[in-house]
C-alpha cells in the first residue's frame, strides 16, 4: 500500500503539521482518517505505512502515540454488571 491509499485525504500528514496539536485532536482526527479509508482496504496496513512515513520521524508527537495505539489489540470485554449481569443465563 503507498501513502496516497494510506492517507487519502491527507489528514494524518496535516495532523503532524499542526503546532501544539493535542492528544485528544489527534484522536478525533485519527477517527476522521479511519471513517475516509475504502472499505475492503486494511487498516492496519495503512496504520504501518502512516507509522514509517511519520511517526519515525517525529516519536513525539501525539498523533505517534495514536497511529502506535491503533495497531495495539484492545482488551476483551468484561461483564459490566448491573441487573442483568446478576441474573444467570436463563433467568
Amino acid at each position: 500500500m503507498d501513502l496516497a491509499e494510506a492517507d487519502p485525504k491527507g489528514l494524518v500528514r496535516e495532523s503532524y503539521r499542526i503546532e501544539g496539536i493535542t492528544p485528544g485532536e489527534c484522536r478525533s482526527i485519527f477517527m476522521d482518517w479511519a471513517l475516509s479509508i475504502p472499505v475492503g482496504r486494511a487498516e492496519a496496513d495503512a496504520v504501518r505505512v502512516l507509522i514509517a512515513t511519520y511517526a519515525l520521524a517525529a516519536p513525539g508527537h501525539p498523533m505517534s502515540a495514536v497511529l502506535q495505539q491503533a495497531l495495539t489489540a484492545p482488551e476483551p470485554a468484561r461483564r459490566r454488571g448491573g441487573r442483568i449481569g446478576r441474573q444467570g443465563a436463563g433467568a
